[in-house]
């Protein structure tokens, strides 16, 4: 797993699944345009990781955004694939948490993997 993933781990606590971001970002015109430097700077600095007691998210170099949620306080983790991210297997993960807070990360891959590791987390 990456640098921020493994420093915030608190005690007992283990990684069960982690993501990355897929191949897709390598074909947009802004990855064109900056010699495929922006899209390689954005899978580098971009960690996806669920644990044994959250979700742990953050993407990002200079602006950071992260998510660290307790398991116990995500209401659903919702995919949104379009018809190439279905055959890609690439899409979109919303993570809802209790009071309505959403949170959106694009160009997940495997995003069905990311919800199935999530729902089979005994929160008990």
């Amino acid at each position: 797993m990456g640098k921020y993933v493994d420093s915030h781990l608190i005690k007992g606590e283990t990684v069960v699944y982690s993501a990355k971001l897929h191949w897709i970002i390598y074909l947009t015109p802004k990855a064109i345009v900056t010699l495929w430097i922006a899209p390689f700077i954005q899978q580098a600095t971009s960690e996806f990781a669920i644990t044994t007691k959250r979700v742990i998210i953050k993407v990002g170099l200079i602006a950071r955004r992260t998510l660290e949620m307790n398991l116990s306080k995500i209401e659903t983790v919702n995919v949104d694939q379009s018809i190439m991210g279905r055959i890609l297997d690439y899409g979109s993960i919303t993570v809802i948490g209790t009071g309505g807070t959403r949170e959106v990360f694009n160009n997940i891959a495997s995003p069905m993997l990311f919800r199935k590791a999530f729902q089979e987390i005994d929160i008990a």
